[in-house]
């Protein structure tokens, strides 16, 4: 049996500056979601996609991951080019976008003061990284964007961080069964100043897909 999924309440209180931030944000933008985001999810998933955290203007005000900001557009191009996704991505909720064998995380579920989470709230959040990696019983691949999501996922799975650098392309078998992949975070900043390129991006999905596929 599937073991139940454990999520971040609306007002999750556990990480006392991510609260304050939140509240500060539902004051200045009560109509965005302002709230820990959910994993987006397909119907069955073998491919996990791990950010760091949701943008102040992207997740945050549309309540899914990477919805509303830059990271998005070339995550869910990747995605649809591959086959990890179908319909149209227009950055809001009412598109027609659908994930295939494909979810979508972060990290730290709520959005950090100019994004950046602290290292005790990764740690914090980690239990709610931790169940919606269980969650997936057919999990065979996990993609950490960012040296800070590939570190948490290395703990998440109660391994030594020191055994498992982090590099752009490589990846790292955690268990028997899921092998971790590594890419540059997707963000403007990484594509604008070509630490990231979309053919680098792509070449990362390109292996997934092959992995998945063999």
């Amino acid at each position: 049996m599937r073991r139940q999924l454990k999520i971040p309440p609306a007002d999750c209180q556990l990480c006392e500056r991510l609260a304050r931030f939140r509240q500060d944000n539902r004051r200045l933008y009560p109509e965005w979601f302002n709230a820990p985001v959910p994993a987006f999810s397909g119907a069955r998933t073998r491919l996990l996609i791990v950010g760091l955290a949701p943008g102040l203007k992207g997740a945050n005000k549309t309540g899914r991951p990477f919805t509303g900001d830059y990271a998005g557009d070339l995550l869910y191009a990747a995605l649809l080019r591959f086959g990890f996704a179908s319909g149209a991505y227009k950055a809001r909720l009412d598109d027609s976008l659908e994930l295939i064998d494909c979810s979508i995380t972060n990290a730290v579920r709520c959005v950090p003061p100019k994004n950046k989470p602290v290292a005790a709230e990764i740690n914090m959040c980690r239990r709610f990284l931790s169940a919606e990696i269980a969650h997936h019983k057919h999990l065979r691949a996990i993609l950490a964007l960012g040296r800070i999501s590939h570190d948490s996922l290395i703990s998440a799975f109660g391994l030594r961080r020191t055994d498992f650098s982090f590099s752009h392309g490589a990846n790292h078998r955690l268990s028997r069964d899921i092998t971790l992949f590594d890419s540059y975070h997707c963000s403007r900043y990484n594509t604008n100043t070509r630490r990231l390129r979309e053919d680098m991006f792509m070449q990362v999905f390109c292996q997934i897909r092959s992995f998945l596929s063999g």
